[in-house]
């Protein structure tokens, strides 16, 4: 009743949702490179919406390619009519996204992981992409944590950078670099939610 009243008096429909996708198996530690060069852009790029969201589609591409690999997902959200609302919520997914288990990334790191083979690899990876967005998109406003929508709603991130309706892109990761290790304990601990799919 509330939707469609606030639409009818022209109001702004935002939705900002969380996606949290747990890959598991012993090739899932080369997507850390991925993420961790679209880190870097992200940084550097100082909140430019059309870099971010270039790296949110290829992240987006990189996840379905490693489709074998998914083993349980989770996703959240609300739906806001107040831009400041919708900011507030953002603030709130990204601060619990940054305290969960091995999301910091360190930049400044030393070690030169190329060139050894020593390196322990992490059998885990979590991403976690919160996103807010204005209009409607089914796709992400539904349960994600079966294979089929999970990919459908990917893909509807994909095409929100291109139709330009994306307001705000956020991307953590545990562990947050090649080297770190996330264990089947630290993944129960810091990420209870998780349904296996």
């Amino acid at each position: 009743m509330r939707d469609s009243f606030n639409r009818m008096i022209g109001k702004t429909r935002y939705v900002v949702c969380r996606i949290m996708l747990h890959l598991s198996g012993t090739e899932v530690a080369p997507i850390l490179g991925v993420l961790n060069r679209a880190a870097r852009e992200a940084i550097d790029a100082e909140g430019d919406m059309e870099v971010l969201g270039e790296g949110l589609v290829e992240l987006c591409e990189t996840l379905m390619r490693y489709e074998e690999y998914w083993l349980s997902a989770a996703n959240e959200g609300d739906v806001f009519w107040s831009e400041g609302e919708a900011g507030d919520y953002v603030n709130e997914l990204f601060t619990d996204s940054a305290q969960r288990y091995g999301t910091e990334l360190d930049f400044h790191s030393t070690s030169d992981y190329d060139e050894s083979f020593s390196v322990p690899v992490t059998r885990n990876v979590v991403v976690m992409i919160t996103v807010a967005f204005e209009g409607e998109v089914p796709e992400l406003e539904t349960d994600l944590a079966n294979i089929t929508a999970l990919k459908e709603g990917l893909k509807a991130l994909i095409g929100l950078h291109y139709k330009h309706k994306l307001r705000a892109i956020q991307v953590h990761f545990s562990p947050a670099q090649l080297g770190d290790e996330l264990t089947n304990d630290q993944l129960l601990q810091h990420y209870p939610e998780l349904i296996p799919l």
